[in-house]
C-alpha cells in the first residue's frame, strides 16, 4: 500500500470518520484552498490535534515535515513509525542543510515543487495560553522562493480538546477557517531582505489573527513561555510536536 492510499484509508476509514462523529468539526472557506498545484497552509497552533483537524476537511493531502529519525528506525517500532508518519502526510527533514530549520525548508521546497500542499505553523511552537504570537520568517522565505500562494488558516477550539500539557480535555466542536490565498509576487527576488521577510510574516500573522479572533502578542511564543512560566518554555510534548513541522527562524528542537 503506497502512502497516499494509506493516507486515504486513515482519513476516510480509520481515523477521520471517528473524529467527525465525536467532535463534529466545522470547516469554513474550503473553497479558498487551491484544488491543484502547490500552496502553503499557514496556521495558528493551539494543540497537538491541529494537524489532525486542519487537513481533515480538505480533499487533498496536506504534508508536514517531521524529524528524519521517524523514518530511519529499525525493527517493528521503526516500521510502525515510518508507516504512520509517511501515511499521515509527513516528510522527513533533510539533514543535508546547515541546520534543522534549513533542512525543513529543503523538504518543504521539495513538497511544493511536486505541486502539493504544505502545512506550516509560523509561530514555531504551540501557544501555551491561547494567544497568537509573532510569526517566524521561514514561511516568508518559503513563499518567495517557491512562488506558492499562502493560505492563512485558523483553528479554533482545539486547545480545549487537547490543552497544553494534557492528552485530552473536553469534547467541543472545533472550527477550521481557511482564508483567501495571499500572493507575494510583488516581492519577487527579495528573499534575502530580512525587512521584507518580516513584513510578509507579519502580513500572514495578521490574516490568521483576523480569522481566529485571538489576542495577538508581539513576541515569539518560546520567549513568552519562558517569561510566563519561568522555564525554557517547552514541555516535552511541545518538543515532540515542534519536530513535526518547523520551518521558521530557529531549528527544530
Amino acid at each position: 500500500m503506497n502512502e497516499k492510499t494509506f493516507y486515504s484509508v486513515l482519513k476516510h476509514v480509520v481515523i477521520g470518520p471517528w473524529l467527525k462523529l465525536v467532535f463534529r468539526p466545522r470547516w469554513e472557506g474550503v473553497e479558498n484552498v487551491p484544488t491543484t498545484g502547490p500552496a502553503i497552509l499557514a496556521s495558528n497552533h493551539l494543540s497537538y490535534s491541529d494537524w489532525l483537524f486542519m487537513p481533515l476537511g480538505l480533499p487533498r493531502m496536506v504534508r508536514f515535515v517531521a524529524k528524519d529519525e521517524y523514518f530511519t528506525g529499525k525493527g517493528p517500532k521503526g516500521w510502525f513509525q515510518r508507516t504512520f508518519f509517511a501515511g499521515t502526510g509527513n516528510v522527513p527533514i533533510d539533514r543535508s542543510g546547515a541546520s534543522a530549520a534549513e533542512g525543513a525548508l529543503i523538504a518543504a521546497r521539495r513538497v511544493l515543487g511536486d505541486g502539493e500542499l504544505f502545512g506550516i505553523y509560523p509561530e514555531g511552537t504551540r501557544s501555551h495560553d491561547g494567544k497568537l504570537y509573532r510569526g517566524r520568517t521561514g514561511v516568508a522565505r518559503l513563499a518567495l522562493e517557491t512562488k506558492a500562494p499562502v493560505v492563512p488558516v485558523a483553528v479554533i477550539g482545539t486547545d480545549v480538546i487537547a490543552p497544553p500539557g494534557k492528552k485530552f480535555g473536553k469534547i467541543v466542536q472545533p472550527v477550521i477557517r481557511y482564508g483567501k490565498p495571499l500572493d507575494f509576487s510583488r516581492y519577487e527576488g527579495m528573499e534575502n531582505d530580512r525587512f521584507i521577510l518580516r513584513a510578509i510574516a507579519d502580513e500572514i500573522m495578521y490574516e490568521i489573527l483576523r480569522l481566529s479572533g485571538q489576542e495577538y502578542v508581539d513576541l515569539y511564543a518560546t520567549e513568552a513561555k519562558k517569561r510566563d512560566t519561568g522555564t525554557s518554555g517547552e514541555r516535552s510534548g511541545d518538543r515532540a510536536d515542534d519536530k513535526r513541522n518547523r520551518t521558521g527562524d530557529k531549528p527544530a528542537a
